[in-house]
């Protein structure tokens, strides 16, 4: 692949990847306002309200470290276009190496890292409070989720390559249908809640506490590029999860709908569980994620080990 259609490739990923994380947002909002009793916004207000902090003056605090909060909104946009674009490579080619699904899990981590970078390089006492909140959040979940992920390498394989975890799962059958698959299937979905910053995991932006929290200094296109940067991570977290333990894609355009419907069903399971579960204080998250998550993730490896 030369430098031209690289580059192609990844404006293509990011096109994709923000064009269906917008629309997974709006979904996100719409039932979120159906299980409210209300009507909700319509399917272009995403775009709409992406477009109006365009328009906005850009505010950049004057003590704040002026590099990091202007380069971390794009930080967070470039590791989500980066995810797109392996699992566009993984899911509809069968391409990759060895090794790209820890790639993929560090790229994972951008997002709330930016948002940590941002608001530490804010010099506000809120934003503080949120980054601390968020470096906890991330340290606490990041461990289940390390464990799920090597259950579904050692069921098929053992392997670290999206593209033969697919190639296992099309000659057998998805990494769901097992236990150790259905475990760590549900570990990932209240991961991706917590690296989402829903509730009840919305405490670093608790903003009847800290206001905006990490973002709180955050204006104009810088704070729609974070805006997108969780759009995207709502369009390739569910994509990630169907690849990695519900078998995909496929190769036919029945197999992409196919896949396309599983990522409806992982994007309402994530709404679901934001619109009814309370907030945690950080305390009671760390507890969640360090006991009943890891063990569960850890009782997920060793049944794949057993060929559970």
């Amino acid at each position: 692949m030369n430098l031209a259609s690289a580059l192609g490739w990844c404006v293509s990923a990011f096109v994709l990847a923000a064009t269906a994380g917008l629309l997974a947002s709006w979904l996100d909002r719409k039932i979120t306002a159906r299980l409210q009793w209300r009507v909700g916004p319509p399917w272009y207000q995403n775009f709409a309200d992406l477009a109006k902090l365009a328009g906005k003056e850009v505010l950049v605090p004057e003590q704040s470290n002026r590099l990091t909060f202007l380069a971390a909104p794009v930080l967070s946009v470039t590791g989500m276009t980066a995810c797109a674009g392996m699992l566009l490579l993984a899911a509809g080619r069968r391409l990759g190496f060895e090794g790209d699904i820890v790639l993929f899990v560090y790229l994972l981590a951008l997002p709330p890292l930016a948002v940590a970078l941002g608001g530490s390089s804010s010099a506000n006492i809120l934003a503080s409070l949120g980054v601390s909140r968020e470096v906890k959040l991330l340290l606490s979940y990041e461990l289940p989720f390390l464990c799920a992920v090597i259950a579904a390498c050692v069921k098929a394989g053992p392997t670290t390559s999206l593209a033969r975890i697919l190639l296992f799962q099309e000659m057998s059958r998805p990494l769901l249908f097992s236990l150790s698959g259905l475990l760590g299937f549900l570990i990932c979905v209240v991961v991706l809640t917590a690296k989402l910053g829903y509730v009840p995991f919305d405490v670093a932006e608790a903003e009847g506490e800290i206001a905006s929290g990490a973002l709180i200094e955050y204006s104009g296109i810088l704070l729609g590029l974070f805006k997108l940067g969780k759009a995207m991570l709502l369009a390739v977290g569910p994509a990630f999860i169907v690849v990695l333990f519900w078998g995909g894609f496929g190769s036919t355009l029945g197999g992409a709908i196919a896949g396309f419907l599983k990522c409806l069903v992982v994007v309402v399971l994530v709404v679901l569980i934001k619109n009814t579960n309370p907030r945690l204080r950080i305390d009671q998250a760390l507890r969640l994620f360090w006991g009943i998550a890891t063990v569960a993730g850890l009782a997920s490896i060793l049944l794949a080990c057993a060929g559970w």
